[in-house]
């Protein structure tokens, strides 16, 4: 508890007299004066200090007891009502003809998925130096730990899938990678507060690609083979009385960590091309490690990323997906934080204007590739991450940037998930839209232009 500062009474009251005398025999007014021998209250650095709610919107915290009977002006009103209304968000209309989709039960699965947020920066968060306790892991990148309220807060927004990213390497002992007992326990925790909202979940292998875990080359393919199937082989266990609410993803953009060509799947590299290679053989041990372990297992919806999770990735001509025991279960991951200049590039142009084609073209183009590559023949495609970074608050054009990407992936037959890793300031990528903190959306426009364009 704060304490107040004061000084002995006897003190007090000498120091009240003299001042009387002086002013009395100034004839100067006093007014309202502080108390003497007060001042502000401090807490001491070992109190326990509450975060204040935050103000609802709209809310005065501070009024001037001057102003009660003090009429505005009605032309100032008039101009500050006038500029408010210029400066509003808008959501825009958009109307994109929807091509034909095939009719099948998992196209009809990922409809329902409709809208997706990522619980970014926390299961995933790896490799952080001088934590105590390795349950912190989960709050070491976004300072705060994940509560029931945050998918409540998804669910309430409108949104019908929740994707919690997870990477497992500074989590598990031994040659087998045998997974902490505590850390998996805490993921199925957060699980089951998103199942207890009726969400759509995903969960996956996140920050594990390097030599030291999963490396898509035939130097390393034993050692990464080993790794998916251990992983995959104790979550799948886990979670196989899990309903079919429960997706899992194989790998989070798996690449070639530090090569030339890390995030470009080009087509005319032969190391692109071995590791295209062995990524479907590492998509396929991870079905059939799933598969293996039974109960829902069985026919489960299963997601699998190509190369990087690129969308040329997935369109590379070596690229396969896995076969299956169970009929038409399978999901094309995809990310595109297009376009780049705009969505994710530091710098770059801070403006997305719908009527633009520089704005929309890329945007155009990876979605007809992977229409007409997967959603035509009749294969799902969910786009796990996508987003764009605040530039200097240009909220209004994040705004057109969402509705337009999301009512181009619907027309399309396609579900996004959007990715947020509570980044609300600062000079990095700033994709934060839940405040964990309070539960409260920072640019609820944003999530509206989602949900009003999403399937």
């Amino acid at each position: 508890m704060a304490r107040r500062k004061t000084r002995p009474a006897a003190v007090c009251l000498l120091v009240a007299v003299l001042l009387a005398m002086f002013l009395s025999g100034c004839g100067t007014k006093t007014g309202d004066q502080p108390a003497p021998g007060t001042v502000d209250e401090v807490p001491d650095k070992q109190d326990e200090v509450t975060l204040p709610s935050e103000p609802q919107e709209g809310e005065q915290t501070d009024q001037d007891e001057s102003s009660e009977d003090t009429q505005p002006d009605s032309r100032e009103t008039e101009d500050d009502a006038a500029q408010e209304s210029e400066n509003a968000i808008t959501i825009p209309e958009i109307n994109i003809e929807k091509k034909p989709i095939p009719e099948n039960e998992a196209l009809a699965f990922v409809k329902a998925m409709k809208a997706g947020w990522n619980l970014g920066n926390t299961f995933d968060a790896v490799d952080v130096a001088g934590l105590a306790d390795k349950l912190d892991y989960e709050k070491a990148w976004v300072g705060v730990r994940t509560t029931e309220a945050v998918a409540i807060a998804v669910k309430n927004a409108g949104f019908n899938t929740i994707r919690i990213p997870v990477s497992w390497h500074n989590h598990v002992s031994g040659d087998d990678y045998k997974i902490d007992t505590e850390w998996l326990d805490r993921v199925q925790e957060v699980v089951d507060y998103a199942v207890k909202q009726g969400l759509y979940i995903i969960i996956n292998i996140h920050h594990d690609m390097g030599r030291e875990y999963i490396y898509p080359s035939r130097e390393y393919m034993e050692q990464s083979s080993r790794y998916v199937k251990s992983i995959w082989s104790q979550v799948a266990e886990r979670f196989k009385d899990y309903d079919h609410h429960l997706i899992f993803e194989s790998l989070n953009e798996p690449r070639l960590v530090g090569h030339k060509n890390e995030w470009w799947p080009d087509p005319k590299d032969n190391d692109i091309k071995e590791a295209v290679e062995c990524l479907n053989e590492l998509n396929q041990i991870f079905v059939d490690t799933v598969r293996s372990t039974g109960g829902n297992n069985k026919d489960r919806y299963l997601m699998v990323p190509g190369y990087a999770a690129a969308f040329a990735g997935a369109t590379h001509p070596d690229f396969r997906l896995p076969s299956d025991t169970a009929d038409n279960r399978m999901i094309l991951s995809v990310h595109a934080y297009t376009p780049y200049n705009f969505a994710l590039q530091e710098g770059g142009v801070r403006t997305f204007e719908i009527n633009r084609s520089s704005s929309t073209n890329e945007i155009d183009y990876f979605m007809d590739q992977l229409y007409d590559n997967f959603i035509s023949r009749g294969i799902p495609v969910v786009i796990g991450e996508f987003g764009a970074r605040n530039k200097n608050d240009n909220l209004q054009d994040r705004v057109n940037f969402m509705a337009y990407y999301v009512a181009s992936a619907t027309a399309r037959g396609m579900t996004c998930i959007v990715w947020d890793n509570h980044a609300f300031t600062g000079d990095g990528e700033l994709f934060g839209l839940l405040d964990r903190r309070y539960y409260r959306w920072r640019y609820p426009e944003i999530v509206e232009a989602m949900i009003r364009y999403a399937q």
